[in-house]
């Protein structure tokens, strides 16, 4: 079994990974074969849902699931936080420092902790200032 981190290099993987390092979105595997085409003509989506999956499982990259019909990909593998708006669908890392000890504090009350992820639900910027403009009406 390889360890976690090995990953065979293809040249679609290298350019999986290009493509998802190369945007601060958190985007779908149907934007990311869009993306992934305009240098790879001819790749299929099953070949970008296949390298997504193995990308994943081999900790390159964070496969994110928000409660919605398609997952959303993300090259930042450092421990983050996300906003998701709950108006717009917009996805964003939150610029902010990651609360040391909670994975140890769970630990306490006898779980077994391997990680943990940690996201924010609400409206963005814009939306609230849209829906507080909406009512002011």
């Amino acid at each position: 079994m390889k360890p976690k981190g090995f990953v065979r290099r293809t040249r679609q993987r290298e350019v999986i990974l290009e493509v998802l390092r190369g945007t601060k979105c958190h985007p779908t595997a149907d934007w990311v074969y869009q993306e992934v085409r305009k240098e790879m003509p001819h790749v299929s989506l099953g070949t970008i849902y296949r390298n997504l999956k193995t990308l994943s499982e081999h900790g390159e990259i964070q496969e994110l699931a928000f409660g919605a019909t398609h997952s959303r990909f993300d090259a930042n593998k450092e421990l983050h936080y996300h906003f998701v708006c709950e108006e717009c669908g917009l996805i964003e890392d939150l610029d902010m420092p990651v609360v040391e000890g909670l994975e140890e504090k769970v630990a306490e009350r006898g779980y077994e902790v391997t990680s943990h992820r940690l996201e924010f639900y609400g409206l963005c910027p814009d939306c609230a200032n849209n829906n507080s403009m909406g009512r002011a009406n």
